[in-house]
């Protein structure tokens, strides 16, 4: 997914919501929104909702959270006869200058065909990238419908990350019943379970300009947003790196990381990068020499891209990251990366590394 992309350019993040009817797909997106008001007051979320038929009631439940924006594509499967409407949409919510688009899809949506699709937008307009798909499971009802539904099958294979919903009433015994159903399937997408519906935004949505004074970590960090009650399906590591005014981070080390970091042991890496030397595949206009620029990483389960700030150099760490880790995962990744193999500097000198463990 690396691409070049302008300092001048915003580019819009497009997450997915993906699931079979009655799965929770809105309450999910609705539990979205006091988080990101807590972020940034200021943040603008719009959403694309799909439904089949002419009856828009949960646009118009979406719409009373004050989104910034929604349009609906009513009568068909977004996947299919609505596909080549897609542009359209969301040129017109490019109107309401949204930090984020969130397309909710029908619950008969073929997740790979709305991929491509905006895989092919972002490519010719530039204005877009594909920051994750998510798949919803009601694992109350999902093992009856998984049976007879091909579809239903295919949300669960193509998508980034599984949410498993309703899974407190269902009880444990069935819980274990639909994984093992998904490992039947050949279901390697990461799972985590809903707090009744409500997952973490650190998890589903990756890092925009709008989000980085969340960033873990450093003078940017935001309101403290870990500190909440919901049950946590993840962990969560705050790594910096200091250094003087000669040293820089090595960039073929962080690409490594980027490249090989496997996507059911780390789910999110956002990153705030300082550097005299453009990250691999970004473009920038104003290359004078010794002038650090600002880089903002964000990587999604599998995918990354670099944006290119217009901020220069500030006194602070080189590096900044957020890795969200599945369960269980924090203590090898902190070895890993004090080991120097993905996080280092290329100048010789002794890296003033810290990694903490967060969440």
């Amino acid at each position: 997914m690396t691409a070049p992309t302008s300092a001048r350019a915003k580019v819009v993040p497009i997450t997915i919501i993906t699931g079979f009817v009655g799965t929770g797909k809105t309450t999910l997106l609705l539990n979205l929104l006091p988080q990101l008001r807590r972020i940034d007051p200021s943040y603008r979320l719009s959403l694309i909702k799909n439904e089949i038929g002419d009856l828009a009631v949960d646009s118009a439940l979406a719409a009373s959270a004050e989104l910034a924006g929604a349009r609906e594509l009513l009568g068909n499967c977004i996947c299919c006869a609505q596909v080549g409407q897609l542009g359209s949409a969301l040129e017109e919510l490019l109107t309401d200058d949204p930090d984020r688009v969130v397309i909710e899809t029908s619950g008969s949506a073929e997740p790979i065909k709305l991929v491509v699709e905006i895989n092919r937008l972002a490519r010719e307009t530039g204005r877009y990238v594909l920051d994750g798909v998510v798949g919803v499971v009601d694992v109350m009802n999902w093992e009856g419908y998984s049976s007879t539904s091909y579809t239903a099958k295919l949300q669960a294979q193509q998508t980034d990350l599984v949410v498993l919903n309703k899974w407190e009433e269902a009880g444990e015994e069935r819980l274990d019943r639909v994984l093992d159903r998904l490992g039947d399937m050949d279901v390697e997408t990461p799972q985590v379970k809903s707090d009744k519906g409500w997952v973490s935004v650190e998890l589903l949505f990756g890092l925009d300009g709008k989000m980085v004074k969340g960033l873990v970590g450093g003078e940017e960090e935001g309101h403290g947003h870990h500190n909440h009650d919901h049950n946590e399906e993840m962990e969560c590591l705050s790594v910096s790196v200091e250094s003087g005014e000669e040293a820089e981070v090595d960039l073929a080390k962080l690409d490594t990381l980027l490249q090989r970091a496997p996507k059911d042991e780390v789910f999110r890496i956002k990153a705030i990068l300082y550097s005299k030397t453009p990250p691999p595949g970004v473009e920038v206009e104003d290359k004078v020499s010794g002038s650090r620029k600002r880089y903002i990483l964000n990587w999604s389960f599998g995918r990354h891209n670099w944006t290119a700030d217009s901020n220069t150099y500030i006194e602070g760490p080189l590096l900044r990251m957020s890795m969200f880790l599945a369960r269980y995962e924090s203590n090898k990744w902190t070895k890993k990366l004090e080991s120097g193999q993905f996080v280092a500097l290329n100048s010789g000198t002794e890296t003033s590394l810290s990694v903490k463990r967060v969440l």
